[in-house]
């Protein structure tokens, strides 16, 4: 938890920069370089919203919302009522930014700072988990926490390994005291299953480490 922990202040500090990642509010030159290298967050953001195509009048769940792209665009599809979690207090101000920039029901949008599992979260219609896994060290235990929680759909991104993008990666995060985890099609499977979800269901997105997107069904 110490490390999850690391990672939580580490995203802290990188609030800001992060929000103009989605946002594309950067120089031409570092949206290149997220268009090149980061491909992989704007991908799982229309996979997730092809799996959770039924949104309107329900619930969602944003474990590690960031700040807020989800949250403000499962609003603008029609849920009711939306959960934020994250670690991260400068994350969840820009999530109360995003939505009185674009005129959104704050009232509507529980926002909890904490990590998952650990705040005690009501069962939700959907759950999107989105570059949450990456810094999750016992993912089961994590797995096993949100089966509950999950009354229809849960969407999941997954980092994959990669020969060369795993021991890069993992090298730049442990400059920084924050670990990474990776992960392969079997092993997603066996940690979902185990966690009670019945309907599995994997994609991965092309390029070398790029992340699985998973769909899981109760």
């Amino acid at each position: 938890m110490n490390q999850e922990h690391n990672a939580a202040t580490f995203f802290n500090s990188f609030a800001e920069t992060f929000d103009t990642i989605y946002d594309q509010k950067r120089n031409p030159f570092m949206r290149w370089v997220d268009g090149k290298f980061r491909s992989d967050m704007f991908i799982r953001y229309a996979l997730t919203f092809e799996a959770l195509d039924h949104l309107r009048g329900g619930t969602v769940l944003d474990v590690g919302c960031g700040s807020g792209p989800y949250i403000a665009e499962a609003f603008k599809r029609g849920a009711d009522r939306i959960t934020g979690i994250d670690p991260a207090p400068n994350m969840l101000t820009l999530v109360r930014h995003r939505l009185a920039q674009a005129g959104l029901a704050e009232d509507r949008c529980r926002l909890i700072e904490g990590l998952f599992p650990g705040v005690p979260v009501e069962p939700h219609d959907f759950a999107i988990v989105m570059g949450v896994m990456d810094y999750v060290e016992d993912a089961q235990v994590f797995l096993k926490a949100l089966r509950p929680v999950v009354k229809q759909v849960a969407v999941i991104s997954f980092p994959s390994e990669h020969w060369f993008r795993t021991p890069f990666r993992k090298f730049r995060y442990q400059l920084r005291q924050c670990p990474v985890y990776f992960y392969n099609d079997a092993g997603i499977r066996k940690l979902c299953e185990t966690a009670g979800f019945a309907d599995v269901r994997i994609q991965k997105i092309p390029g070398a480490g790029m992340d699985f997107h998973v769909s899981l069904r109760p």
